[in-house]
């Protein structure tokens, strides 16, 4: 596997399940130990820089949301305490999280319960994209981030993303090729290997995996 990811610009991973996108954009935080060849950040291997400062310049909004058993300005504030009352507002409000957080029992003060359990999946993604935007990485990674939504949820969801990916570089893994189409490369990875790379048209011009994903889960 061989390829760039250019500053600002947004890249997306496709593929069928086991293909190996999760595993892919995991080696980008240092998750796993690469064992062979390397990842160059700025033109230098992960190996040189400091862990927690790889990790500073990631966020990920993932299906699999990590939140904890604590009040909701608490689970958006993780990734940046130092952040004022007002900024948390306002990261709450560009993820479309506000409006039901302020309708809860205490607002954002409310116990949310182990792993979210009081709220719903949507919400529970809103306030992930809220400690995305709160963190303010300049690297951002979305892992099958609506993939669990229902149609009211998701469109909630995609406006709040396309807030965040504003001015980042942007990594999307997505089996709703409909939300990678406008992305400025489109990696395809089938077997763990890169099968094709090139923007929407190109690749549905070439044929190949790309095109029978598309026609497959798009059209029918």
């Amino acid at each position: 596997i061989n390829f760039s990811v250019l500053k600002g610009k947004t890249t997306a991973i496709v593929g069928l399940s086991g293909s190996g996108k999760t595993t892919l954009v995991n080696l980008l935080p240092c998750f796993f130990d690469i064992k062979e060849g390397d990842i160059l950040m700025d033109g230098i291997s992960v190996k040189k820089y400091n862990l927690p400062s790889v990790r500073k310049n990631i966020s990920l909004v993932s299906q699999d949301i990590l939140l904890f058993n604590e009040t909701v300005a608490y689970n958006i504030c993780y990734a940046n305490n130092q952040a004022s009352k007002d900024q948390m507002i306002e990261a709450a409000k560009k993820a479309n999280a506000h409006e039901f957080i302020v309708q809860l029992p205490n607002g954002y003060d409310t116990m949310i319960g182990e792993k979210g359990a009081r709220l719903s999946g949507g919400q529970k993604q809103r306030l992930s994209i809220a400690r995305a935007l709160l963190a303010d990485a300049p690297i951002l990674i979305l892992d099958e981030a609506t993939a669990a939504l229902d149609v009211q949820s998701e469109k909630l969801i995609q406006t709040a993303l396309d807030e965040l990916i504003q001015n980042r570089t942007t990594i999307i893994i997505a089996h709703r090729l409909s939300t990678v189409k406008n992305a400025d490369q489109i990696i395809v990875l089938d077997k763990g290997q890169v099968e094709n790379i090139g923007k929407h048209d190109d690749l549905m011009a070439k044929g190949g995996l790309y095109k029978t994903l598309y026609n497959t889960l798009i059209n029918g």
